[in-house]
């Protein structure tokens, strides 16, 4: 089996502290990720969920930007979760003005598609590659409107006014889910993320 190098949590905003525990709980060693120095230390990164365009903002402050969109393209396997999946998406809507992304999934990603924080929820989501249906956490959540013909679509609400709309999608050595499972006490995802890194290392 092939040893996890360790995975690096983007520590710009959002639950970073949780991120870390469920991939420890896994079994991985983690570190921040603030500076580009710090990126180069990692194998893999976890985006966090937060708000999309003060992570755009603070990424470009703290001239992590381009390094992160280089070693996404020479394929380090990233994660990113609700804000985290803006911020790989190639394309987004009702963005900010001037809105930049990581990239590297072809999606168009709607921002606060699931509505304001008062619109927050959980629901279930069946997942391709777990047994049982994931008990997600909804905060101010995009959704994908359409993915490119590179990424698979591995998970859809189910429930409500928003059942069937694409909330976990992957391509090649990124994952992007519209939920935040370090808020479910449910690790699998992470787990699912580390088994990713593992084939790809």
């Amino acid at each position: 089996m092939a040893a996890v190098p360790t995975i690096g949590v983007l520590a710009l905003q959002g639950d970073v502290r949780e991120h870390r525990r469920a991939l420890e709980s896994c079994g991985a060693t983690t570190a921040v990720v603030r500076r580009p120095e710090e990126l180069e230390r990692v194998g893999a990164l976890v985006i966090p969920g937060g708000e999309s365009t003060t992570m755009w903002r603070l990424a470009r402050t703290f001239d992590l930007l381009d390094p992160l969109r280089k070693r996404v393209e020479q394929g380090m396997p990233a994660y990113g979760s609700c804000a985290g999946m803006i911020m790989l998406a190639d394309h987004i809507l009702d963005g900010a003005e001037g809105q930049e992304t990581i990239g590297g999934i072809d999606m168009l990603v709607r921002r606060n598609a699931f509505g304001r924080q008062v619109d927050s929820f959980e629901g279930d989501v069946r997942m391709t590659g777990l047994d049982t249906p994931f008990h997600a956490v909804f905060i101010r959540a995009p959704w994908v409107e359409s993915v490119g013909e590179g990424a698979e679509v591995l998970g859809r609400a189910e429930s409500g006014d928003s059942a069937g709309r694409i909330v976990a999608v992957r391509q090649g050595h990124l994952l992007a889910t519209s939920f935040h499972p370090e808020l479910a006490g449910d690790p699998r995802i992470h787990a699912l993320f580390l088994e990713m890194v593992k084939g790809l290392s």
